[in-house]
């Protein structure tokens, strides 16, 4: 990704997506294109808020040709590329009996990390995704707190969300972060 100014997305899960939250991603994402200069959008996985940028993104590129979506998977992962779209969209409609779109990139760019990391690979691809990129958005709530698990003994336990993690980092690496939660 050297040469190309880039931005990263990362977000809750779940999120209650509204016309706001829209309009305010599209105009975030416009203005770094129109006034920053960013061409490459980094995309991971496993949120709605990914799913959102994804999808303004997408429209944007119909005005500005130049901008590209990257994808940085985990070894669990795929992605489908712009120029299989059709096909596979087809393929799973037929199969679900219904029309289903699925999401699509330029490129899919495979991190030094991703087959060694374990379990919570998404981290390690999160962190590839900070390093490469100079803007990271996020829509990060600071008192979200993922339901836990259990240890081994069975006591249950809380989790720092993968968000968190990412917006932890991000910080530690001097990114220029935009947290859309934020007033």
């Amino acid at each position: 990704m050297q040469n190309q100014k880039t931005c990263s997305f990362f977000g809750h899960r779940n999120i209650a997506v509204t016309d706001q939250l829209v309009e305010k991603v599209k105009t975030c994402i416009e203005f770094l294109i129109a006034h920053r200069q960013v061409t490459t959008f980094l995309f991971g996985s496993r949120s709605e808020f990914n799913t959102l940028c994804h999808g303004i993104v997408s429209n944007l590129k119909r005005c500005y040709p130049s901008v590209k979506r990257v994808a940085y998977t985990c070894k669990s992962e795929g992605c489908f590329l712009e120029s299989e779209r059709q096909k596979w969209e087809s393929i799973f409609s037929r199969f679900l009996g219904q029309k289903q779109g699925i999401l699509t990139v330029d490129e899919e760019f495979e991190f030094a990390g991703k087959y060694k990391a374990g379990k919570a690979s998404y981290i390690e691809r999160n962190r590839a995704m900070i390093d490469d990129s100079q803007y990271c958005i996020f829509y990060y709530d600071k008192n979200y707190r993922p339901q836990g698990g259990y240890n081994s003994l069975g006591e249950a336990y809380q989790t720092n969300s993968g968000t968190a993690l990412a917006y932890k980092y991000a910080q530690s690496k001097n990114k220029k972060i935009i947290n859309l939660l934020e007033k």
